[in-house]
């Protein structure tokens, strides 16, 4: 596995009932795939450990908290700016009534997975993160 001592940032693929949460990504100058669907993360802060910095983001981006006894899977990406942490957690369909959508972003909303695996404007390497999950999760 994967040195998580040195890594970029985390994202949390988040499934509310059945369904996954997503947020279109603003389009703030520089920022990588700008209007595409995107998940709650974000870049490491101060030294924190992986899990802790995905959580973090998902707190102040759609102000959920989410145990790390929560989270169910883990995997990271290599990519040109560092390694990239990914991890999913589900909660029940009654928690998007908790959601308060932060500053980042240009909204949020939930999608079936196959959606998200079929979409154009969904980040390339989330939809491959995605599959990887769900065929894991399909074997146990």
């Amino acid at each position: 596995m994967p040195d998580d001592t040195n890594f970029s940032g985390a994202k949390l693929i988040l499934f509310i009932g059945e369904q996954l949460l997503v947020i279109r990504r603003d389009h703030t100058k520089g920022i990588p795939w700008p209007g595409y669907l995107d998940w709650p993360g974000g870049g490491r802060e101060d030294g924190e450990a992986p899990e802790t910095c995905a959580l973090r983001e998902t707190r102040e981006e759609v102000g959920l908290m989410i145990d790390p006894a929560e989270i169910v899977w883990r995997n990271s990406h290599q990519r040109p700016h560092g390694r990239v942490w990914f991890f999913v957690a589900h909660m029940p369909a009654k928690a998007a009534a908790d959601i308060v959508f932060g500053d980042e972003g240009l909204g949020w909303g939930l999608i079936e997975p196959s959606e998200f695996l079929s979409r154009s404007d969904a980040i390339p390497h989330f939809r491959d993160q995605l599959a990887r999950y769900l065929d894991w999760r399909s074997k146990t």
